[in-house]
């Protein structure tokens, strides 16, 4: 298995997949099919069945049952995208075996260091194999870190047919890290009683619950005049977008936020004197606050209209995703035998709320309850990012005993 599971990972990181935000087509790049079609060759290389790829670049396929009990059918989801936040091309994955807990040099020319000192989760890898960046790219083990482990976990079963389980549907999916990941999947199609986003960081984590989230874009309109006669006259729209950015809470700032704290996150400022834009996204576990942060916004936009007796901030906001805790806790047996999973490999299972949302987010509240186990990555999106070798099987082992508790009740 760790042979197989390695150059699968190492096969599909090299294959440039990353999401467009600024494009309006679906999939938001056609080169996302370049890994689609890979993918969908190789499962039914493997011997899965009902695989299938449609026009969206959704993959879907089926592992049919082998046992005479009813069990419930169980889905395992992945995503075949990259962050837009760093190029996905010409990744050149390094492999560091045996690591003694050192410093890594990532890229000699840019002076780029892994360290413990920065990344203390290192300490918790010596002996291990690692798989780095070289420091000019992402690594992409979010999310094909999850798809290799996904497979493999299909392919072992398959070889194993003396192991009992009930039909197992998987997808993968395109566009998860701009937020549109399942704007087109077809729950009714995917037939699944519940599912699992393989999609998490390193070993243990289990998550169930996620950020309500909403995006807000602010455009300031403002009015130039030239500055020798502008008194009474001139709307300096920069100075107007600082004002707004300044009257929200300074606390509440991801920077200065953790656990269960939402936070206001401006991620784009421009303009000039005559207009500007401001881009937010808004996050809290708690509905209620998250429901006042959105006010507490609008009121910022009226407030700033009132004092120029005039509009001249306009507010588009709109939700994104809710907490999918709700819709998982009904049906808390998922969690609960991923935690037994977990231990029976050797793993402290870590329940924790993700500080963002995953495609599962949005499929619980489309009828699927789907909480997100590890993939075995860490500092995911940056140059920073790497995935333990040892990690990724045993993603692939909990999938495996997931699959077999269904089987075994």
């Amino acid at each position: 298995m760790k042979d197989k599971i390695l150059q699968r990972f190492l096969k599909y990181v090299k294959i440039d997949t990353q999401s467009d935000e600024n494009s309006n087509t679906f999939p938001s790049s056609l080169k996302h099919f370049d890994l689609a079609n890979l993918l969908y060759e190789e499962l039914r290389q493997i011997g899965m069945s009902d695989v299938e790829i449609d026009d969206k670049g959704y993959i879907m396929a089926t592992l049919p049952a082998n046992n005479n009990k009813e069990t419930p059918v169980i889905g395992f989801i992945a995503h075949i995208d990259t962050s837009p936040d760093m190029s996905g091309a010409n990744i050149k994955p390094r492999i560091i075996e045996n690591y003694d807990g050192s410093d890594i040099l990532l890229n000699k020319d840019l002076n780029l260091i892994l360290s413990p000192f920065e990344f203390p989760e290192l300490n918790e890898y010596k002996g291990q194999t690692l798989i780095v960046t070289d420091g000019t790219t992402l690594l992409g083990a979010d999310d094909k870190a999850g798809i290799a482990e996904i497979i493999t976990a299909m392919e072992y079963l398959i070889q194993n047919p003396d192991i009992k389980h009930g039909k197992i549907r998987i997808a993968f999916t395109p566009d998860e890290e701009i937020g549109r990941g399942v704007d087109y999947f077809n729950v009714e199609k995917f037939a699944a009683n519940f599912a699992y986003t393989v999609d998490g960081g390193g070993a243990g984590e289990l998550e169930y619950e996620n950020f309500n989230a909403a995006m807000a874009k602010i455009t300031v309109q403002g009015c130039n005049v030239h500055p020798g006669y502008a008194k009474g006259k001139m709307i300096n729209a920069l100075i107007v977008a600082n004002e707004i950015n300044n009257m929200l809470p300074v606390n509440e700032r991801p920077e200065f936020t953790s656990d269960y704290e939402g936070f206001f996150h401006i991620t784009k400022i421009e303009g000039n004197v005559e207009k500007a834009t401001l881009q937010y996204i808004i996050r809290d576990h708690n509905r209620q606050k998250f429901e006042n942060k959105k006010q507490l916004m609008a009121e910022v936009v009226k407030y700033i209209n009132f004092l120029h007796a005039k509009e001249v901030v306009f507010l588009d906001m709109k939700d994104q995703y809710y907490n999918m805790r709700e819709k998982i806790e009904p049906v808390y047996h998922i969690i609960e035998n991923a935690r037994l999973s977990m231990i029976e490999e050797g793993i402290v299972p870590r329940i924790v709320p993700i500080r963002g949302g995953t495609d599962g987010a949005r499929l619980s509240f489309m009828g699927l309850p789907c909480p997100n186990i590890f993939a075995g990555g860490h500092n995911f999106h940056g140059k920073m990012e790497f995935v333990p070798l040892e990690s990724m099987i045993k993603a692939t082992n909990v999938i495996v005993r997931i699959i077999c508790k269904y089987s075994d009740m």
